[in-house]
C-alpha cells in the first residue's frame, strides 16, 4: 500500500505517532515571487488547462504583484489571475484590476496552526531579546492575520511579568492599562495601546529572576510537603495556644534597631538558609540585589556569632 497525504499543519501535531513513524515526511515551503511569475506565464500560455485560450494582455509587473499577493501560495496566486481574467476589460490585466482583484486580500495566518504559534513565539522572543523593532513587526503580522487582540494582549502580560518582572515593575502596570485601553477603545485605534506596549516591553531592562524564584519555592512545596510554621511565627489569639509557645520569641520588627530583625528565621527548619530570590543587576533589581544583599550578609553575620 502507498498513501499519499498533505496537510497544510504541522504532522508532528497532527498526525498519530504511530502513522508519522511508519511515514516519510517532506516539508514544502513557500514558493518564491519568482516561480509564482513562472507558473502564471504557463497558465497564460496553457491553451487547454489555463487562460491562454482568453488572450489577455497582461506585463511582467502586474504578474508580479499578483505573485507578490499570492504570498507563496501557487494555488491563490492562480486564482487570483483567473479572477483578474473575468473582470478585466477589454481583455487586459490593468492597475486598475488588480487593485479591484486585491482590495480584500490578507496575508497566510492561521488562527490555531503552527504559523499562529510560530509568530508569537518570535513576538515573545523579540520582546525578550530587546528588538522592538522585530516585535512591533510580529505583532502588526498577527493582528494584521486576525488575531484576537485580547490573546495579544494576555501574552504581552505574561512578557511583562515573566522576562521583565522586578527589573521594571512599571510594564505590568502599563500592560494591564493597555488592555483595558483596547477594551474600551477597540480596533483599529486600541491597537496603538498594544503597539505601544510592545515597543516599552521589548525597550526596557529584564529580569528572571522573579520567575526563577517562583518556581524554585514551588519545587521545594513539591518536594518537601507540608513543612510546620516556626512556633515564633505563628499566631495566638488564645491563652491556651500562647501556652503551647505559639509566637513565643517573635520580634516586631518595627520596633527592632534598623526595621529589621537580623537573627529571626522566617522559613522552615528544613529549609533554613535557602535563597530563591537573587536580583540581577538589571533596571530596578540593581537597587534590590544592593539591599537584599547587605540584609543576607548581616544576618549571616548575627547569625555566625558565638
Amino acid at each position: 500500500i502507498v498513501f499519499v497525504g498533505a496537510t497544510t499543519e504541522n504532522p508532528s501535531f497532527e498526525l498519530n505517532s504511530a502513522l508519522l513513524s511508519r511515514c516519510r515526511v517532506h516539508v514544502l515551503e513557500a514558493v518564491s515571487a519568482d516561480d509564482i511569475v513562472e507558473a502564471l506565464q504557463r497558465a497564460l500560455l496553457d491553451a487547454v488547462r489555463g487562460l491562454g485560450a482568453m488572450g489577455l494582455g497582461v506585463d511582467h509587473d502586474a504578474l508580479k504583484t499578483i505573485a507578490q499577493a499570492a504570498d507563496g501560495d501557487v494555488r491563490r496566486a492562480l486564482t487570483l489571475l483567473e479572477i483578474a481574467a473575468e473582470i478585466a476589460e477589454g481583455g487586459r490585466i490593468d492597475a486598475a484590476t488588480l487593485t479591484q482583484v486585491l482590495a480584500d486580500r490578507t496575508r497566510r495566518f492561521d488562527k490555531q496552526g503552527e504559523q499562529f504559534y510560530d509568530q508569537i513565539s518570535a513576538l515573545h522572543k523579540s520582546v525578550r531579546s530587546s528588538d522592538p523593532d522585530a516585535a512591533i513587526y510580529w505583532l502588526a503580522r498577527m493582528l494584521d492575520g486576525g488575531c484576537d487582540p485580547a490573546y495579544l494582549a494576555r501574552r504581552l502580560t505574561r512578557m511583562a511579568v515573566e522576562d521583565i518582572g522586578l527589573a521594571d515593575p512599571r510594564a505590568l502596570d502599563m500592560a494591564i492599562s493597555a488592555w483595558e485601553a483596547f477594551d474600551r477603545l477597540g480596533a483599529p485605534e486600541g491597537e496603538l495601546a498594544l503597539a505601544q506596549l510592545t515597543l516599552y516591553l521589548a525597550s526596557c531592562a529584564k529580569s528572571n529572576a522573579g520567575y526563577v524564584a517562583w518556581k524554585a519555592a514551588r519545587a521545594d512545596v513539591e518536594k518537601h510537603g507540608t513543612l510546620d510554621v516556626p512556633m515564633h511565627l505563628r499566631n495566638a489569639p488564645t491563652a491556651l495556644m500562647k501556652g503551647l509557645g505559639y509566637g513565643k520569641g517573635y520580634q516586631y520588627d518595627p520596633d527592632v534597631a534598623g526595621g529589621v530583625a537580623l537573627d529571626q528565621v522566617c522559613l522552615p527548619d528544613a529549609l533554613k538558609g535557602r535563597v530563591y530570590f537573587q536580583p540581577l543587576e538589571r533596571g530596578l533589581e540593581i537597587k534590590l540585589k544592593e539591599k537584599l544583599d547587605a540584609l543576607r550578609a548581616a544576618r549571616l553575620a548575627v547569625r555566625d556569632k558565638p
